[in-house]
């Protein structure tokens, strides 16, 4: 599957896998945040990065409107050309929810659950519609791996009006730093009103599911999956690692949204980060390291395809998605 846009070149399979560790073409997108967030992105992509591979599938989008309070540090104004210079609409802030599914040693493992057609209207789509056209079958996920605890990383994991488990035969794992945050018995009446429903969802849930398993930083997910500590967007928000070598994807979950906004200024401060200045070190350092490693990203906010690798680029970082 092939992701161009009308500004982009292709760079050839061997030199794709010379410079990235990946089997088939790149797709050089010039603005620096270079994102799919089309009225009809491709429903899921396929690559390999090394031995394994690594499926992105699309949950849909949300058309987040203009809110000056959106990025602390920034302007409206500088947020709509951001997006402009990325080829994005400038009449709202596209934020698409992508779900990377890695099969390797035969087992299927996934990270993050979508959003269970929980969140905006037009999001929802992994279980109805891509995971099909992918040719996955959601009983053959045996592991599902969390980067934290927010609603639309977790809400697929749970029915909207029981709560019931949607994936009842499958491991999750959970990043330790996360699971002691939200499942504190004195979190809720420390919270805003507003974001208490969220942590008694999580009360009434993870604690009492028995395919629960918590992980701890550096330690092993699952096997050839470290957990990378990236706190600062939540308490416990992880990373991880998977494979080794020349051939590594560093799942980044939400270390940056929109890489027109946040990858190419990885200092403006979105309101979503629990502690923005430990977000942006964290974003800092970790961009930093995959670019000295030359290692696959994938990011749940970067639009379709979702994954790609990440450059310097001025004061910033480049984003050049996947293609093959």
């Amino acid at each position: 599957m092939t992701v161009l846009s009308r500004r982009s070149f292709v760079v050839s399979a061997a030199a794709a896998s010379a410079a990235f560790g990946l089997d088939g073409p790149l797709a050089f997108i010039r603005p620096a945040g270079a994102q799919m967030a089309g009225a009809n992105p491709p429903k899921f992509a396929r690559f390999k990065v090394g031995d394994t591979e690594v499926t992105q599938l699309y949950d849909g989008i949300w058309q987040k409107a203009h809110d000056p309070g959106f990025i602390k540090n920034a302007s409206l104004e500088d947020t709509k050309k951001a997006l402009r210079d990325g080829n994005l609409t400038d009449a709202h802030v596209p934020i698409t929810f992508t779900i990377t599914v890695v099969r390797s040693g035969g087992r299927t493992v996934m990270f993050d659950s979508g959003t269970g057609g929980q969140m905006a209207p037009s999001a929802g789509l992994m279980m109805r519609e891509s995971m099909q056209a992918a040719g996955i079958d959601p009983k053959s996920i045996s592991t599902i791996v969390m980067t934290h605890f927010h609603p639309d990383h977790i809400f697929g994991l749970m029915a909207i009006d029981t709560n019931a488990q949607v994936f009842p035969d499958a491991e999750i794992v959970v990043p330790a730093s996360e699971y002691k945050y939200w499942t504190d018995p004195g979190l809720i009446a420390s919270l805003p009103e507003a974001r208490q429903g969220l942590a008694k969802r999580i009360q009434a849930t993870f604690p009492s599911w028995k395919n629960v398993r918590q992980v701890e930083d550096g330690k092993e997910a699952a096997p050839g999956i470290t957990s990378v500590a990236s706190n600062g967007h939540t308490p416990g928000h992880t990373s991880y690692l998977v494979g080794s070598g020349s051939g590594q994807l560093m799942v980044l979950g939400d270390v940056a949204n929109v890489p027109a906004l946040f990858v190419r200024n990885p200092g403006w401060h979105a309101s979503f980060d629990q502690d923005a200045a430990m977000a942006e070190m964290t974003r800092r350092k970790m961009f930093d390291r995959v670019v000295a490693d030359k290692t696959t990203i994938s990011g749940y906010h970067f639009g379709m395809p979702g994954a790609g690798s990440i450059a310097k680029d001025g004061s910033g970082y480049a984003y050049t998605p996947v293609s093959g």
